[in-house]
């Protein structure tokens, strides 16, 4: 039917919305006084032109109605769920010329959500035993931990946060590694010095633990 006027009216703008969401969609122009398909793009059927239309609650075209229908749901024979469009596209007087068909397969749709679904599952509580001797992550936890608490970030923690946080790392063990202190620093974002006599200031206060509460 491409010699249909019609068709080569309406064929770059069906051509167009195939190109932009195939190879997920399929576009249909029919003939609502015929009730035949005039053109398929990108086809997700058996169906082409001159079969049946079928369209169903389009049958009577009322010129006042609404021009488009939808989305609404359709279903194919391999169980794919459709999300289908129809407009109705007048001519100059106003009668249905023809009737435009968009079906968006929503397979991918689907299937993205549920990848994304997966992602959003919780989180289940770590391992301890993994991590029990990885005191770098303990480093880590301790200070987040903190930072989290007091709601300020690491550069704007006190003198006494600072005392707090490393009472926390001295009751779990951590300077007891070698090479630890550098790695505290960091976390703390203080000189290798400042942690020295932070270190010092801790351990010759009487109270020490208490700075760990």
């Amino acid at each position: 039917m491409d010699d249909d006027p019609r068709v080569r009216t309406w064929s770059p703008v069906c051509r167009a919305v195939a190109a932009l969401l195939g190879p997920y969609a399929e576009v249909v122009l029919h003939d609502p006084a015929t009730d035949r398909i005039l053109a398929v793009w990108n086809p997700m059927s058996s169906r082409g032109p001159g079969d049946p239309s079928l369209l169903g609650e389009l049958d009577a075209l009322d010129p006042s109605g609404p021009d488009v229908f939808g989305p609404y749901e359709k279903l194919l024979a391999d169980g794919r769920r459709l999300s289908s469009v129809s407009a109705v596209l007048r001519d100059a007087g106003g009668g249905a010329s023809v009737v435009l068909c968009v079906n968006l397969d929503r397979t991918p749709l689907e299937q993205a959500a549920a990848v994304l679904s997966a992602f959003g599952a919780p989180v289940v509580p770590r391992p301890e035993p993994l991590f029990e001797h990885d005191w770098t992550e303990r480093v880590q936890h301790v200070v987040g931990s903190y930072v989290r608490e007091c709601g300020r970030p690491v550069e704007r923690l006190t003198r006494a946060d600072r005392l707090a946080v490393l009472a926390r790392l001295e009751e779990a063990e951590v300077f007891a590694v070698r090479r630890a202190t550098p790695v505290v620093a960091r976390a703390l974002r203080v000189s290798r010095s400042t942690l020295y006599g932070l270190l010092a200031e801790l351990r010759a206060a009487p109270n020490a633990k208490d700075h760990a509460r």
